[in-house]
């Protein structure tokens, strides 16, 4: 546990997730709150936020894994920090002018780079960390994460109805300067001995494609991250139902869920600290899963308030044992130059299951009732654990070297 401490690029990666958390939550809930004002509530303009945050994840994601690999990565993420502060600053400028609407640009620039940077990190975990310790620092860096799922709605509201719009906006891009600060202490991109073969970026796009389908394990972790993002887009918009109808509260007794939601992926996040070293990814992954169907199913079907927020608890216990073990997964299986790849042909299929259910939900749950539209979800959260029962035969990580049979 010291070790991993003591690793330098875990403390700057860290202190990074910190900053950008912070800024990022900050941007979230500010934005919402002030479109929300100005518009009146209009659901479309509070829509398009959304669309400004998601729809780079599908359209960027694979360009930014397949860049990622090709581009340094320590340099590609203080770049990447340093041009989402650069873009906040121009929309602070537009506020002061009067042009509101330019929010969305923030939103939308800062999740394009992210795209960019996210698999970047990812590549600097496979360098700078040993195996052994790989599922350990997933794990802190995930509880980061979960800590912001608690306080960050809290911070991003305070922050906007004490100091309004600009000052949020002024914060978010100092967060993203100071992340950009942090990264330069970290050591230095390795250089690459001797002239690479220059290869195209479409050829490259390919060879990933051809790598994920040649390699079993990311095949089936691609059913199951379908799987759960279908699962997820069912759920996610029915919160305030659940709450209203099967619970009979008011719609303000959502946030409560939320938090009880985050201090269970809190939790989770520090327990996968502890399981790390008991479990491989593959075992935490299919208990992930199993249990996550289990809430889900008893969620949409309960009456009690008490024992929903109970398994509201455990759902969100669950959320950091799924994503740390497919990180790891991920890490462990890809061989280095691929990693970007991986992570951006896997995470659109997660983010597409999940939006598509999202769009559709509310056509649903006009046809159906809540409890069989809980249902559904927990049963596509079993499909996604049936669907990765091969992959607990996989052992180490028997890479597939795609990469030099395609080279010749």
């Amino acid at each position: 546990m010291r070790a991993i401490f003591a690793n330098r690029f875990i403390q700057s990666i860290m202190l990074s997730g910190l900053f950008l958390q912070t800024g990022i939550w900050v941007r979230n809930f500010a934005i919402l709150l002030f479109v929300t004002e100005q518009t009146d509530k209009d659901p479309v303009a509070i829509s398009l936020i959304s669309v400004a945050e998601f729809a780079p994840i599908f359209l960027f994601s694979f360009i930014g894994g397949a860049f990622a690999d090709r581009w340094r990565p320590k340099l590609t993420m203080v770049v990447c920090d340093l041009l989402s502060a650069a873009s906040v600053f121009a929309v602070l400028l537009a506020l002061i002018y009067g042009g509101w609407e330019a929010i969305f640009f923030a939103t939308l620039v800062s999740s394009i780079l992210s795209q960019f940077s996210q698999p970047a990190g990812m590549k600097l975990f496979k360098i700078h960390v040993p195996e052994a310790q790989m599922q350990m620092g997933m794990s802190m860096y995930q509880t980061v994460m979960a800590m912001f799922m608690v306080i960050g709605p809290m911070l991003g509201t305070l922050v906007y109805f004490k100091f309004g719009i600009d000052t949020a906006i002024a914060i978010m891009g100092t967060c993203f300067l100071l992340s950009a600060a942090v990264l330069t202490l970290l050591p230095a991109d390795q250089k690459v001995e001797g002239k690479k073969p220059e290869s195209k970026l479409g050829q490259e796009m390919k060879m990933g494609f051809h790598y994920v389908w040649s390699n079993k394990i990311f095949v089936y972790m691609g059913f199951f991250f379908l799987a759960a993002g279908l699962g997820l887009g069912l759920v996610n918009p029915l919160g305030i139902f659940l709450v209203t109808e099967n619970l009979g509260l008011t719609s303000e007794s959502l946030q409560w869920f939320t938090v009880v939601n985050g201090v269970g992926m809190v939790i989770g996040g520090m327990a996968a600290m502890g399981f790390a070293k008991k479990m491989t990814p593959q075992v935490m992954l299919m208990t992930g899963f199993v249990c996550s169907a289990i809430s889900v199913a008893i969620l949409g079907n309960i009456t009690m308030v008490g024992w929903a927020l109970a398994v509201q608890f455990v759902a969100g216990f669950m959320g950091p044992l799924i994503h740390i073990a497919c990180n790891t997964l991920i890490l462990n299986h890809a061989e280095e130059s691929f990693v970007g790849r991986v992570n951006g042909i896997l995470n659109p299929l997660f983010m597409g299951g999940m939006v598509i259910n999202m769009s559709v939900v509310g056509l649903l749950k006009a046809q159906l009732p809540l409890g069989t539209l809980y249902l559904m979800a927990s049963g596509l959260f079993l499909i996604g654990a049936v669907g990765m029962l091969p992959m607990l035969r996989i052992k180490a990580a028997k890479q597939v070297k795609v990469a030099h049979s395609m080279h010749h």
